[in-house]
């Protein structure tokens, strides 16, 4: 039973993108490895921005030095 956590930044993903994340995931591994879907689960976690960090900056503080 495959368990695939994919964690994503709270930027407004549409419940149509997550929808076709855990499709495109889940037949993946059906295709690669010959997993059953039906056994297949697929988490996704929206972080905050602020709590996501890269090279000791959070992702908040990196996109504002962007603009």
């Amino acid at each position: 039973m495959p368990f695939v956590n994919i964690k994503i930044t709270k930027d407004g993903a549409t419940s149509e993108q997550k929808a076709r994340l855990i499709k495109g995931v889940t037949d993946l591994l059906v295709e690669t490895l010959d997993k059953n879907p039906a056994t297949t689960v697929v988490v996704i976690e929206e972080v905050d921005t602020d709590s996501w960090g890269i090279g000791g900056e959070s992702v908040t503080v990196r996109r504002s030095k962007e603009s």
